[in-house]
């Protein structure tokens, strides 16, 4: 059944698949009985769930199941460990580091049919800055999108925005982060506690509804960021927050990225409380005004936006138009109406596809830095040069109130020597960001686009002990294999797959 997927596939992917066993007949007859025709082996389906938003080649399933149930995800588990069959969980597919691509075949698990907003708790919202327990509980497939709109009516939201649609279990899975994390923080710091199928299919829920617990392990932290290599999360537990009485964003512009960035940088040291302060470079912003008919300066450019009681966010702005305009910064054009601050914020957001756009046809290897913030402004400007002299187009974003920035290289995928020319790139902005204490992602994950990086930046013994704890709960290596918690004997081997395709 993969026979058409293969044909549109680079040589080593071929072999790949070529090599892999078809679905046990058993075990394909046990699932349809647990799915009916929510079980596909149509080659479309197959491709689809291969791939994600990045330019890191598909590697297509063995076949696609549709749960709609934690019980239906527990039974297909049970089923995949009897035949060792490997499982590979689907969200939105707008992960950038090659998350689902099914390495070793297997089931994609595409939880976007667990859809339901299960609980969502109000009653003990004291105020917007200090919230209790207001929290919500959600099936995995929940978008972010879908959460934020039935939240309209009940003075909530949920703050962790990534820019894309992305599923809640999804977002949890990978340790999403985004534009709101300077004032609200992570998944990491927002998730309470889940609902996980373990990779015998037995069902366990971590946490409780409180705001804190030293009651053991802390195994809600453990499957967060564990991009679905330890279990299968099918429902989540997510604090919300009251939505602020007053906001407002602005832009503002600089004639240098030195400037822009010192900005960022002093605005956070200031602690002048800031909801969200992102940085684009010119060739970014030329993008986004072409591809979001925008009319944003040509310019390195700061996105502020601020949160609280409307004294609160006057004087907070004050502040940071203060200092924006001792280091040159023009003057800050206000976006205060809901309405404004969104289309703001959907332009911003849009700066991924915007970039592809600037050459059609092309794709994006996009990097996902995050340094100490007294080493950004000097990371920000070597980054730069360094794509430059990789002769590569590349701009330039960043979350800076987090010291997270991203270079998103435009590259054509077939073109070997171009391809070979931004995995140096990459690989030297790396690092660059782990010389002075930094890390390989701030936000993008792992995926089997950065096992390479892993061992530079944390030892093995720290990889050892990863994959101490994946043999541990997961023995016959069925979750999401060759991902997060292999053995790090094997990682050369999964470096760069797109190079070796």
């Amino acid at each position: 059944m993969l026979a058409a997927v293969r044909q549109g596939l680079p040589p080593a992917l071929r072999r790949h698949l070529g090599s892999l066993a078809a679905l046990p007949v058993d075990l394909g007859a046990e699932l349809r009985a647990i799915l009916g025709d929510r079980l596909t082996t149509a080659p479309s389906a197959l491709e689809q769930h291969g791939r994600d938003e990045s330019f890191h080649r598909p590697v297509p399933p063995q076949a696609v199941a549709f749960p709609e149930s934690t019980e239906e995800v527990a039974a297909i588990v049970r089923a995949a460990a009897a035949h060792r069959t490997p499982i590979v969980p689907f969200g939105a597919g707008t992960s950038l580091e090659g998350h689902v691509a099914a390495l070793r075949g297997g089931i994609c698990l595409d939880m976007t049919r667990m859809n339901r907003i299960l609980e969502v708790n109000p009653e003990d919202m004291d105020c917007w800055v200090n919230p209790e327990d207001m929290d919500c509980w959600v099936q995995a497939g929940v978008t972010r999108k879908q959460l934020d709109e039935h939240l309209r009516d009940t003075g909530l939201f949920f703050p962790v925005d990534p820019g894309a649609d992305a599923t809640l279990g999804g977002m949890a899975a990978t340790r999403a982060s985004g534009t709101a994390a300077v004032r609200y923080g992570t998944m990491r710091d927002n998730v309470r506690s889940l609902t996980v199928v373990l990779p015998d299919g037995s069902v366990t829920r971590t946490g409780r509804r409180v705001r804190k617990s030293s009651a053991g392990y802390d195994l809600t932290a453990l499957f967060v960021g564990s991009e679905g290599t330890l279990g299968v999360i099918t429902e989540v537990s997510l604090r919300l927050f009251g939505v602020p009485e007053a906001a407002a964003a602005a832009v503002c512009t600089f004639s240098g990225m030195k400037a822009a960035v010192d900005t960022a940088t002093l605005v956070m040291q200031s602690g002048i409380p800031v909801a969200r302060i992102e940085l684009m470079d010119e060739l970014q912003a030329d993008a986004i005004n072409k591809y979001s008919h925008t009319q944003l300066a040509l310019a390195p450019t700061l996105f502020f936006e601020f949160h609280g009681s409307p004294a609160a966010v006057k004087e907070a702005a004050e502040a940071a138009g203060a200092i924006a305009a001792d280091l040159g910064g023009a003057d800050f054009q206000w976006a205060d109406r809901e309405e404004e601050r969104r289309r703001l914020w959907s332009a911003r957001h849009s700066a991924y596809y915007a970039a592809r756009a600037l050459r059609p046809g092309g794709n994006g290897l996009i990097t996902d830095v995050c340094v100490p913030l007294s080493r950004l402004t000097e990371c920000v400007l070597e980054a730069q040069r360094l794509c430059k002299s990789h002769g590569l187009l590349a701009p330039l974003v960043g979350h800076v109130g987090d010291s997270n920035f991203h270079m998103l290289l435009i590259i054509d995928p077939a073109n070997a020597e171009e391809l070979a020319r931004a995995h140096r790139a990459v690989d030297d902005l790396v690092h660059l960001a782990q010389d002075v204490g930094g890390t390989c992602t701030g936000e993008h994950g792992i995926g089997h686009g950065k096992l390479c990086h892993l061992e530079r930046e944390h030892g093995l013994p720290a990889l050892q002990a990863m994959h101490g704890i994946k043999q541990a709960l997961d023995p016959l290596n069925i979750m999401n294999p060759g991902k997060l918690g292999s053995d790090p004997a094997g990682f050369a081997a999964a470096a760069h797959i797109d190079e070796q395709a």
